[in-house]
């Protein structure tokens, strides 16, 4: 079992939460009809008589209203007392742009590690909203926090203190080699502030031009620098031209790292404008294939980093929040990393994203560097405030479950693969987060045609590339949920495979 995360010694506890205060500000009708019309032309309309012009001149096309649809209510069992999948996919056609491949499903309740459809079939959640619900569904104290602190105050934007950002950042910064947080709403921003810090970091030490260093086979998120910073083209194409300052070496070869960074210092010595401005990793790759790093190569990376007087990142938004059996990825490679983000589990589901700092780069960023209307709010904070009081129960009872269930799904899935020679190239992960690589050969099925089939049979994953099944169960997980995956998945191979050799 994993060393257990020290909390640091704080001259003071974190200031509790105030009761809720449930009375709503009283708005007339008028006020709200007024709130929801744009301010300019509200103006335009007060001009028109001043302009000698009537009320017929300002005159918009007529445009019928659309039906209202009613809420959705469920039953007890989950089936949807109003709604089919087939209106539901209808709606999605009409009014939401295609930028998914979506599963035929469309859930309407959810329950611990299960979830039931419109139907009111039920799955066994082992993808946790692709490694995000780490306290499963419908959770009572998640579920509590957020609707008091929806009663008391939800969002008021970083002008002002907000109490439960300090109390969250002070669990992080305790729990962990940071010393200080900045909170955003997702993965990607977290890694796009972490972008920026590298950046502001290298220009204050004199480098014009700054590089950044990511793996092949990496994925850092979705925006324009996130996706250039994403080592995969096949998230690049079509969107060129990218952000510059990007290099690419393959995960875990330590020659090529080394020589990456001898040839970028070499090429400023000699007088080029750019600069080694830091290395930027995931513990191990999610989307790449559930690739775990290994210690030997992020502690060259911290080497290279140190020599060069530049930051070395780890990309903890997948790995991050005990996911690993450890509270963050990077313990296992005995790194500390000067900068980490988190996003994912840090919320259990609710949106919100982290980048935490220690030492110089905690100081790199000021007033105005940087910012987020919606990070830290105080409802996102109070979901992750749920999140952080349930892994620290018990001395952080929960990771040990974490470990205990991750080997006894990856030695049930080693089993699985002694039965299926030529099947399985491997079994690999950390904790909850687990692939299963299949065959590279024709005649296996891919991870699509895998994860369709145990759909199918009421059990829910995720690919991870091609060939390789991702198991992301909510970090609740017990022994006896994995052994029901197991059973699951087995049989779901099995069909897999009967329908490639028909």
């Amino acid at each position: 079992q994993p060393p257990l995360p020290q909390r640091r010694s704080r001259s003071s506890e974190p200031t509790p939460r105030p009761n809720p205060t449930l009375p709503p500000p009283h708005t007339t009708q008028r006020a709200r009809t007024l709130a929801r019309r744009p301010a300019v032309i509200m103006r335009s309309v007060a001009l028109l008589p001043l302009l000698g012009l009537g009320a017929a001149a300002f005159k918009a096309p007529a445009r019928a209203a659309p039906a209202r649809a009613s809420p959705l209510r469920v039953t007890l069992d989950g089936a949807s007392e109003t709604d089919t999948l087939e209106s539901v996919k209808a709606t999605y056609d009409a009014n939401v742009m295609n930028t998914y491949g979506r599963y035929n499903l469309a859930m309407a309740k959810g329950k611990g590690l299960n979830l039931w459809d419109l139907d009111g079939k039920e799955y066994l959640d082992f993808a946790a909203g692709i490694s995000t619900c780490c306290l499963g569904h419908g959770h009572q104290g998640l579920a509590t926090a957020v609707a008091e602190q929806m009663m008391q105050v939800h969002h008021v934007s970083n002008l002002y203190y907000i109490p439960q950002q300090a109390q969250l950042a002070e669990w992080l910064v305790s729990t962990s080699c940071a010393d200080k947080a900045f909170f955003c709403n997702s993965g990607a921003e977290a890694n796009e502030g972490a972008i920026k810090l590298l950046r502001r970091h290298a220009v204050n030490r004199g480098i014009a031009e700054p590089v950044i260093i990511t793996a092949k086979q990496s994925f850092h998120g979705r925006t324009l620098a996130t996706i250039t910073a994403t080592g995969q083209p096949k998230y690049q194409e079509n969107f060129g031209p990218l952000v510059s300052g990007f290099r690419y070496v393959t995960y875990n070869d330590e020659a090529e790292l080394a020589a990456m960074v001898k040839e970028i210092n070499d090429a400023r010595e000699a007088g080029s404008a750019e600069g080694l401005a830091g290395i930027m990793l995931e513990p191990l790759q999610g989307e790449g294939g559930i690739r775990p790093g290994e210690a030997s190569f992020f502690q060259l990376a911290r080497k290279l980093c140190d020599e060069s007087g530049a930051l070395l990142v780890a990309d903890e938004v997948q790995t991050g929040m005990g996911r690993t059996g450890k509270l963050w990825g990077h313990e296992w490679t005995g790194v500390k990393p000067d900068v980490f983000t988190s996003a994912k589990a840090l919320g259990g589901g609710v949106p919100i994203g982290a980048m935490l700092a220690r030492g110089e780069a905690a100081s790199v960023l000021g007033p105005g560097d940087h910012a987020s209307t919606y990070g830290g709010n105080p409802l996102a904070c109070a979901a992750a405030l749920t999140v952080a009081d349930e892994i620290s129960k018990d001395d952080f009872a929960m990771l040990g479950q974490v470990t205990e269930c991750g080997e006894a799904l990856r030695e049930g899935l080693r089993e699985i693969a002694e039965k299926r020679p030529g099947v399985v190239k491997d079994v690999r992960g950390w904790g909850l987060i687990t692939g299963i690589e299949l065959s590279e050969d024709d005649a296996v099925p891919t991870a699509g045609a895998v994860v369709g089939k145990a759909t199918e049979r009421g059990l829910l994953l995720v690919p991870a590339g091609l060939k390789v099944v991702r198991f992301v169960p909510p970090l609740i997980a017990t022994v006896a949920d994995i052994k029901k995956a197991l059973e699951i998945f087995d049989a779901a191979l099995g069909d897999a495979l009967a329908e490639a050799e028909a």
